[in-house]
């Protein structure tokens, strides 16, 4: 699961509760739920009867008095609440990676789809067991129908970014381009060198 999901997940789990603890308050209240029970909500609860508004008379008076910035807050938290709600729904649908990438080209092969990360991962450890480098990661991103390779690699000090750069394009790109039967997407490769200690010359 990524932190993505986790993240959405979170907030559409508070933002349910918070809804249905709502509508369970309004709807006790329309039902006289709590003369019917017996029951003595707190002092200030709101909505105790059917005939309870969420804000009287009273309540906008004194909420009016506190000064001209009361308002002019309220509607600015408001506002900025719509446009993350907005932007959180329009964060759904720009989505950074392909989610499958199809096998035996486009459209792939009697609907064989092959995970992104999964390709991501098995280019990564493959790219990880070549000669000089230390480390590897890799994204696949973009959208299906034309993805993008993103790969950072970690080189040894000794290592040699040509050396490198050829054995990964003959070594695991081109094992991803039989594997899924189609032109290998265009590829970013980022090389940098693992830090060491100075060689000491006496």
């Amino acid at each position: 699961m990524t932190p993505r999901t986790v993240a959405n997940r979170v907030l559409l789990a508070l933002a349910g509760l918070v809804l249905f603890g709502g509508g369970l308050l309004i709807l006790a209240a329309a039902a006289g739920a709590y003369r019917r029970q017996g029951l003595t909500p707190p002092t200030g609860w709101p909505l105790t009867n059917p005939d309870d508004v969420l804000l009287g008379s009273a309540d906008r008076a004194r909420w009016s008095s506190q000064g001209w910035w009361w308002w002019p807050a309220v509607i600015a938290a408001l506002v900025l609440v719509a446009v993350l709600a907005l932007w959180w729904l329009v964060a759904q649908f720009n989505r950074r990676h392909p989610g499958a990438v199809p096998v035996g080209g486009t459209p792939p092969q009697e609907g064989v789809e092959l995970d992104d990360r999964a390709l991501g991962d098995a280019i990564a450890a493959q790219a990880g067991a070549l000669p000089d480098v230390q480390q590897a990661d890799v994204r696949i991103t973009g959208s299906p129908a034309h993805p993008r390779t993103r790969i950072a690699l970690t080189l040894t000090p000794d290592g040699s970014p040509d050396a490198v750069l050829d054995a990964l394009c003959s070594g695991p790109l081109e094992t991803a381009r039989r594997s899924t039967g189609s032109p290998h997407p265009p590829t970013e490769v980022r090389l940098r060198v693992t830090r060491h200690k100075p060689h000491r010359v006496r």
